[in-house]
């Protein structure tokens, strides 16, 4: 598939924002986190801006972007519309639990029902994110149990570490939230690699054969369909070397999961100011790490119309 930078950057920014918004309104609104102005006006500030620049940016793929609002009403049948509803509704508790905990500098009672509904919206958020792909019979890559996991996973862990340089940065580290990010880290990358062991093992059922009815012989097509480069081969045929694929893998591994983890180890290990300054960097390495991953996802995924065209 063509990875859209537009929705490589979407997939990453909205997933990073809606795990941080979770681990805020429940270690928040419960009180783990005791209320703080500027440190909540700070996150909720980043968690917002991320799932905003995201949702904004997801617009640039589309043909039409004024259109866009239409997809809200195919929410009967459509991943895609249901992700839409899920990620405007989740800003209403979201904005409430702001409020209360950030402004007003309270938590628990309405405070805690709001952080807990804003987790809980940003949690099917990103499921139903994870399902639009999930859901795509044609293509083998993303229809599989990794995922909708894998999605949870990298929520979960870029929220993590964010939220663990955040506290950081303002001398409230928690060091179970420090742990738990590393934890996090270490669960995408075992995740990430057995993703990319199952897909290259992966044994696609659907051939020419198989999708024309044919039985017996090989099938091929006489002439193809097209002479040139069309709107399917650009969108849903892009090729990437296996030489720039494998060393993309590296650098996801490295950027992504690696070097996180061993300045979260770092930060474990030292004092303020280091231990800030080391969190800081693994947010901002791992992010960078997982929009090569985002454009992995996307570019190593192969749809079966390609067939047709004798790839």
């Amino acid at each position: 598939m063509h990875p859209a930078l537009s929705v490589v950057f979407f997939t990453t920014a909205t997933g990073a924002g809606y795990g941080l918004l979770a681990l805020l309104g429940v270690l928040g609104g419960l009180g783990f986190i005791q209320p703080d102005f500027w440190l909540g006006l700070v996150g909720m500030a980043l968690a917002l801006g991320l799932i905003v620049a995201g949702l904004l940016s997801s617009t640039g793929h589309l043909g039409r972007p004024e259109r866009a609002w239409r997809a809200f009403s195919q929410w009967r049948s459509s991943w895609l519309s249901r992700e839409g509803v899920a990620s405007v509704a989740t800003f209403i508790p979201a904005g409430i639990f702001g409020i209360g905990w950030a402004l007003l500098g309270h938590s628990g009672g309405w405070v805690a029902i709001a952080g807990l509904l804003a987790a809980a919206g940003s949690v099917t958020t990103v499921c139903t994110t994870g399902m639009i792909y999930a859901s795509l019979k044609p293509i083998a890559q993303w229809h599989s149990r990794y995922t909708l996991p894998a999605y949870l996973i990298f929520s979960a862990m870029t929220g993590g570490v964010l939220l663990n340089a955040l506290l950081q940065s303002f001398a409230v580290g928690s060091t179970a939230v420090l742990v738990c990010a590393l934890l996090a880290t270490l669960a995408g990358w075992a995740w990430k690699l057995a993703t990319w062991r199952h897909n290259d093992r992966l044994e696609i059922p659907t051939t020419a054969n198989t999708a024309t009815g044919l039985a017996g012989g090989t099938v091929r097509s006489i002439e193809w369909p097209h002479t040139e480069e069309n709107y399917l081969l650009k969108e849903m045929g892009f090729r990437i070397a296996r030489k720039h694929s494998a060393k993309l893998r590296r650098i996801t591994q490295g950027l992504a999961f690696a070097v996180p983890a061993v300045l979260l180890a770092i930060a474990l290990a030292s004092p303020l100011p280091l231990a800030a300054i080391a969190s800081v960097l693994a947010a901002v390495t791992q992010l960078a790490g997982m929009l090569v991953e985002r454009w992995l996802f996307f570019a190593e995924a192969k749809h079966t119309v390609t067939l047709y065209y004798g790839r």
